[in-house]
């Protein structure tokens, strides 16, 4: 290893440590060292941009990692590498709010410096863009957020940044699809090119065999050649299409080179995608990679609450809240659970209360998802925690005292023994010195209902039920 790249690699280490894993992968690990004097440092950085923010964010921080390592502070020289577009990949890691809103934000003022073309056409090849698939109503949470600022970036300034292609990966039901038409939406509506295509991978794949069958190969081709933007969904459908890739691959090289712009999505990272060609892969890597993730609580329950009031449903928070803590992986399940919800209710005539909800997610589970907790979980282990929590012995847990701290802790520990263990109200009473079921039920009514009047008591309980999982 030469000088140079010695004194980079120890800069990296520097900076790997002192700065979050994010920041370090998206804007340091790309730049590269070109050569290194005792006075000067001159390093390539993918792009304006790139160089811009390293300037603006990270320049006192990069200075002091060169100092570290060499022992002086050299003068660092920056020189972009304008062969090809940046190959930037962002992993399953959030970057704080401010680096999404100066992204897009960047992306906003270059647009307002470029002509408008003629009047804006979207192409629905087969599957119609859903009108409603805007960035304002896509739900932002820290498992999505560089990708949506990422699609607003395209969407504000197509062709224009080095975000060519954009490639929005991730499983079934957590947005792409949303992003990748809000970005037709947002196009068509400012009118930033002339003519988009949206279209999805089997349709595309329908009409170049319709087109082969017909002897309109050439036709087929010109046809998405003469597009300004093409929004591709759903690209994993392609592999093992040998024929298919290769007309697409022509397709994207050329659109490519006339600095129009490419959206695609996929199911899982291009890198993993099987039977797809190498060079089309590397074409995909030529951009800009992002990923969206299962979102966390916070934001499910954000998007229940969206989805309820959209379709002005009253429903409860404490019902939400069950709902998001019970469907984790999937935002398509989370409505498709509140829909069923309200259908059940309508059904029925019956409110929607936490006990409609827990009948119904037992309907698609199969079993109570109130119960699903580890199996080591016992009544000892929760009165322990408990006794430690309210300072007082087992004997004064279980003991007839009506002290309200005493009654307090007894009656939560009475609701995560109901809740957690697969005991019977009997079998749970005998624990609580000999009380009979009814007692129970009494203690586990009291806590719903606190849980449902009470933010303050809710979130006690929350953390009270996460220390008793984590202790198991």
């Amino acid at each position: 290893m030469s000088e140079a790249k010695q004194v980079w690699s120890q800069c990296l280490g520097f900076l790997k440590e002192n700065v979050p894993t994010q920041t370090y992968e998206t804007w340091f690990q790309p730049i590269k060292i070109l050569s290194l004097s005792d006075e000067e440092i001159f390093l390539q950085v993918p792009n304006q941009f790139f160089y811009d923010w390293i300037e603006s964010h990270y320049k006192e921080i990069l200075n002091r990692a060169i100092e570290n390592v060499t022992g002086n502070g050299l003068k660092v020289h920056y020189t972009v590498n304008v062969s090809k577009p940046a190959k930037e990949q962002v992993k399953n890691n959030p970057v704080d709010k401010k680096a999404v809103e100066e992204i897009a934000s960047e992306a906003k003022k270059d647009s307002q410096n470029q002509p408008r073309k003629k009047k804006s056409r979207i192409v629905e090849k087969g599957t119609k863009i859903n009108k409603n698939y805007t960035f304002d109503r896509f739900v932002e949470g820290k498992s999505n957020q560089f990708a949506k600022a990422s699609a607003i970036a395209v969407a504000k300034s197509p062709g224009k940044t080095s975000f060519n292609p954009l490639v929005i990966y991730g499983d079934t039901g957590l947005g792409k699809t949303h992003l990748i038409q809000a970005i037709g939406n947002e196009v068509l509506q400012e009118e930033r090119v002339e003519k988009i295509v949206y279209v999805t991978s089997d349709t595309f794949t329908l009409d170049f065999i319709n087109a082969i069958q017909k002897n309109k190969s050439v036709n087929f081709s010109n046809y998405y050649r003469d597009v300004d933007m093409l929004l591709l969904d759903d690209i994993q459908f392609f592999e093992g299409k040998e024929s298919t890739q290769e007309q697409f691959f022509h397709i994207f090289n050329s659109l490519y080179q006339h600095g129009n712009q490419v959206v695609l999505t996929t199911d899982k990272h291009p890198m993993e995608l099987k039977g797809m060609q190498k060079r089309m892969l590397s074409r995909f890597q030529s951009g800009l990679t992002v990923d969206v993730q299962p979102p966390d609580l916070e934001t499910r329950i954000a998007i229940l609450k969206e989805k309820a009031e959209d379709e002005n449903l009253a429903i409860p928070f404490d019902v939400i809240t069950y709902i998001a803590k019970n469907i984790k992986s999937n935002i398509r399940e989370l409505e498709g659970a509140l829909i069923r919800l309200m259908a059940q209710s309508s059904l029925l005539k019956v409110d929607v209360d936490l006990d409609l909800a827990r009948r119904m997610l037992s309907d698609i589970t199969g079993s109570d998802p109130d119960k699903v907790a580890p199996a080591s979980v016992s009544i000892d282990n929760i009165q322990e925690i408990m006794g430690n929590k309210y300072d007082i012995s087992l004997d004064t847990l279980v003991s007839k005292s009506r002290k309200q701290e005493v009654a307090e802790a007894r009656m939560i520990a009475m609701y995560f023994s109901r809740k957690l263990t697969d005991l019977s109200l009997k079998k749970i009473g005998l624990y609580f010195g000999g009380r009979d079921h009814s007692t129970v039920v009494h203690a586990c009514k009291k806590v719903d209902k606190q849980i449902r009047d009470s933010e303050d008591f809710r979130s006690k309980i929350n953390s009270i039920e996460a220390e008793i999982r984590g202790r198991t």
